[in-house]
């Protein structure tokens, strides 16, 4: 059998408990992401990004830009 939202009952919870559902499994995940290794591409991109800000660190867009940029793009 096959795991849904149906079979487990998920469809029948409300909204706000979904969410505190989905809360939940992302914490079980992050709890065990340790575990989970970064392939070489991930790695790299990450040392990439890292020493673009270590050079830069002053090249940054302000979180209120950034939430304005995507209600923007929301709204079309």
């Amino acid at each position: 059998m096959s795991v849904s939202l149906r079979s487990l009952g998920i469809d029948r919870l409300s909204v706000e408990e979904r969410l505190a559902l989905v809360e939940d499994l992302w914490d079980s995940i992050a709890g065990e992401s340790a575990a989970m290794s970064l392939t070489d591409v991930q790695r790299a991109e990450l040392d990439r990004r890292l020493a673009d800000h270590e050079a830069n660190p002053n090249d940054v867009v302000a979180w209120e830009d950034v939430k304005a940029s995507i209600a923007t793009r929301l709204k079309r």
